[in-house]
């Protein structure tokens, strides 16, 4: 399992020691939520931050876009260090310029996700199942930490691991939301291995947690 501490429930006072502790822990990744406080109704970084990060951590930059533009932001945080763009599928409208866009980031040498509201059918990411190496699953509506994990995420998880096997394809399926041990379990069952996770990496020791989630299959 990868292992992706979201930095939204990073302690910013203890910035470089977190830093510190997630650098040899067994996560992979590093989780980052941009908001733009229109797509959803909070503000978070900018790309200054992840360039700070950048310098502090060898770790993986993913970097989830929440906003109305993902056309600008995405080159503004590749430029800042993100190794992966994930955006939403609601903020773009033509299929044509979401693959457009995946191209693109591709094209940069950065990998790059879609990903989806909680509300929003899963049955649209199936016209994409070939232009993303990740799909991202909300277990929470987007826009605040801390909430509880959503159980209908599972089917969603399961139906889109289904269709990803019947085109031979090992994209990666992320979730992020409410994850703890028990949360991360029945995610893995589904058929998920990349889990985001901020309150419950955090307030617990760092070192532990994710050796917990990185264990689980």
């Amino acid at each position: 399992m990868i292992v992706a501490p979201s930095v939204l429930s990073l302690d910013y006072s203890h910035m470089t020691e977190q830093c510190e502790l997630l650098n040899s822990s067994k996560a992979e990744w590093m989780h980052f939520d941009v908001m733009d406080g229109h797509f959803v109704k909070n503000l978070t970084f900018g790309p200054d931050i992840l360039k700070g990060f950048v310098k502090l951590s060898p770790l993986f930059k993913d970097v989830h876009l929440m906003v109305t533009d993902p056309k600008m932001f995405a080159d503004v945080f590749m430029n800042a260090g993100a190794d992966q763009i994930t955006f939403h599928v609601e903020t773009i409208y033509y299929k044509e310029e979401i693959k457009a866009l995946a191209k693109h980031i591709h094209e940069q040498g950065k990998k790059v996700g879609l990903t989806l509201k909680p509300q929003t059918p899963i049955e649209v990411l199936k016209p994409f199942l070939h232009d993303f190496d990740l799909f991202l699953i909300m277990s929470v509506e987007p826009g605040f930490g801390g909430q509880k994990f959503m159980p209908e995420a599972l089917e969603r998880i399961r139906t889109l691991r289904t269709w990803l096997n019947e085109e031979g394809l090992d994209t990666h399926i992320e979730v992020d939301g409410g994850i703890n041990e028990e949360t991360g379990a029945l995610c893995a069952e589904a058929g998920a291995d990349v889990l985001v996770a901020g309150s419950y990496v955090f307030k617990n020791d760092i070192h532990e947690v994710c050796e917990k989630l990185w264990k689980l299959q």
